[in-house]
């Protein structure tokens, strides 16, 4: 039986490099090509979404344009009562390290930075969770590779790859970085490391906060430990009391009612056992003989707490930042003597993968345009630069680049400032009933006329 066991002193100094990089980064770059590919075709093909590529899209256009992150796609679903054209988005979350992206989307304009962005950042952790299986395990000639591409391959990851862009990407080396560092015995280097974790996202503060008790624990440098953990525990409440209420339309932190209520751990627990069981598989079971486990639990708490089912699912982004964690778990208990063909996680992994959006990459009709395709490009190429367009939701990422755009909705065509284009999808179901809703409207106001309508796209304009 496994058991989480008590924190162990790191090495005061780790072990020696290994000889080469050659195997880690060779599976980082070969990972971040296949990543891109998928990322770029799938986007082509119209298979990105407004929720939630067209809002960090709008997002990091406005770092780029020197103006704090607000989404006119976000208002669809806004709090009663607001208003506004574009919706403040650090009073949605906070993640401000968003804005390291201004400078690229600056230099290239298109959404797809996002994207090829967010696979640098996997393979980046791909890379360090390898060189730390090389660094920990040097008996295991291919241990660097193989964590390496257990660690990319992983549902978690294969999720966050696979479905649009999401600010947790930047987690992922952070946290494959501050694991290197506590089991390499740098323990204030892991600190600072698990610091960044603050500028990504609100949770994962918890997150930091456990690093900084796992490093107190050791005693070497209780200082750095308290720090981050008081730290991330203070702007965790500042964040979540103040900053995000303080750009929120209705003063509140809108999420805060998800977490921690009347749901309770056993609501759903067949999904939230299968989501434990996948990650379970990534390390072979061998996840719970190491305290970096300690690390999973902020994330798991509040997802299976959570009165959204799709936040136990194991199949969405929510999963990518526990990959890291639990790959660096694995080769610390190796580390401690634990028996493992390393083979067993990559196989699970791999067994896996078909299931995965990335196994997409395999089939012909992943590269072949459809007529629907053919009709979506069409339409967005006839809207025009810098005009106010309302978009279904797999239409609005390819828009946000050059126009402002809302998602489509009913009742959207009476608001100010008023739309001047309609480029809509009658298969896209939402927000539900959108498209035939906005379609009724328009259908009744003379104004609005038809420019193309094909493989059930259909592109309108407001005459004058």
């Amino acid at each position: 039986m496994f058991v989480i066991t008590a924190p162990e002193a790191p090495p005061l100094r780790g072990p020696a490099p290994a000889p080469s990089r050659t195997g880690p980064a060779l599976v980082a770059v070969v990972l971040f090509v296949l990543h891109t590919a998928f990322a770029l075709r799938n986007h082509a093909r119209f298979r990105t979404t407004g929720y939630d590529l067209g809002i960090f899209g709008q997002a990091v256009r406005s770092w780029a344009e020197g103006r704090l992150p607000a989404s006119e796609i976000r208002t669809a679903t806004a709090p009663a009562g607001f208003a506004g054209e574009a919706l403040p988005l650090l009073g949605d979350h906070f993640h401000p390290v968003l804005a390291l992206l201004g400078p690229a989307y600056r230099l290239v304009p298109r959404v797809e930075v996002l994207l090829v962005a967010q696979t640098a950042l996997v393979a980046a952790a791909v890379y360090v969770s390898g060189r730390t299986a090389q660094r920990h395990l040097p008996t295991r000639p291919f241990a660097g590779p193989v964590v390496g591409a257990s660690c990319g391959l992983a549902w978690g990851v294969q999720s966050l790859v696979g479905f649009d862009f999401h600010e947790v990407a930047f987690a992922l080396p952070l946290l494959a970085l501050a694991c290197r560092a506590y089991l390499d015995g740098r323990l204030r280097a892991a600190a600072w490391w698990a610091a960044g974790l603050l500028l990504v996202k609100e949770d994962l503060g918890a997150t930091a906060a456990v690093l900084g008790l796992l490093i107190a624990y050791h005693g070497r440098d209780r200082r750095a430990g308290w720090f981050l953990t008081g730290g991330s525990a203070l702007a965790t409440l500042l964040v979540l009391k103040v900053v995000v209420p303080g750009f929120a339309p209705d003063g509140r932190y809108l999420y805060a009612g998800q977490v921690g209520g009347a749901y309770g751990l056993l609501d759903g627990w067949s999904v939230k056992v299968l989501t434990l069981l996948g990650l379970l598989a990534v390390t072979g079971g061998l996840v719970l003989r190491s305290p970096l486990t300690w690390l999973l639990l902020p994330t798991l708490a509040w997802r299976f707490t959570s009165s959204v089912p799709s936040h136990w699912e194991p199949g969405l982004h929510y999963s990518a930042v526990l990959v890291p964690i639990a790959c660096a778990a694995l080769v610390d208990a190796l580390r401690r003597g634990a028996r493992l063909p390393l083979a067993v996680p990559l196989g699970a992994v791999l067994l896996l993968l078909p299931l995965q959006p990335t196994a997409q990459l395999a089939t012909p009709g992943f590269w072949r345009e459809s007529p629907r395709e053919a009709a979506a490009r069409a339409a967005v190429e006839r809207v025009p630069d810098g005009v106010r367009v309302a978009a279904s939701n797999t239409l609005a990422p390819h828009l946000t680049d050059r126009t402002v755009v809302r998602l489509a909705a009913p009742g959207l065509l009476d608001r100010e400032p008023a739309v001047e284009w309609l480029v809509l999808d009658r298969a896209d179901g939402f927000p539900a009933g959108a498209t035939d809703g906005v379609l009724r409207e328009a259908a009744s106001d003379p104004a609005w006329r038809v420019v193309r309508d094909e493989a059930g796209i259909v592109l309108l304009t407001r005459a004058g």
